[in-house]
């Protein structure tokens, strides 16, 4: 059953992203796929993250964050910030700065900078919500990673429980 409910959950539509953070002189970046927009006036976008995260603390006290696209093509971008931070994964990488001071990937599709708003207590996760303040499309060629096409790159499928509660 374990299984099967990966997969279902693997039919919700959703992208591939790396979420750039920075805090007190240091920058980080972490691979999500549970981002959305969620509001038109003012533009807000929400971000799922465990709170035992190590970026979380980055992520909240920062101030800000951006939501990097990734193109269809970098796979191997959503594995390098996959990966626990005992490296600086952005090392060998290039980026630059946004107008929040986050991270943002030149190899990217696309980018959303924002501006932390609140938070808000999601099961075993918290829902981040950012206030969009600069963007752009980098590559309008390009097609968005949709996280299905990942299979179990992250291990989430051991996360799920073994049957609905």
């Amino acid at each position: 059953m374990k299984k099967d409910l990966a997969f279902l959950f693997r039919q919700l539509t959703q992208g591939v992203y790396i979420v750039g953070v920075t805090h007190q002189k240091k920058d980080n970046a972490f691979t999500a796929a549970w981002v959305m927009q969620v509001s038109f006036n003012p533009l807000l976008l929400a971000l799922s993250i465990n709170p035992g995260h190590s970026s979380y603390e980055m992520l909240t006290q920062g101030g800000a964050f951006s939501v990097n696209v990734l193109p269809g093509s970098r796979e191997d971008l959503a594995q390098r910030f996959g990966q626990p931070a005992t490296v600086n994964k952005l090392a060998e990488v290039k980026w630059h700065r946004g107008k929040t001071g986050a991270p943002i990937l030149d190899d990217a599709m696309a980018y959303f900078d924002c501006e932390f708003s609140h938070e808000c207590p999601a099961g075993d996760h918290v829902l981040v919500i950012g206030r969009v303040v600069a963007g752009a499309v980098l590559d309008p060629d390009a097609l968005p990673m949709c996280y299905r096409d990942t299979g179990d790159m992250d291990g989430s499928s051991r996360l799920y429980p073994d049957e609905f509660i």
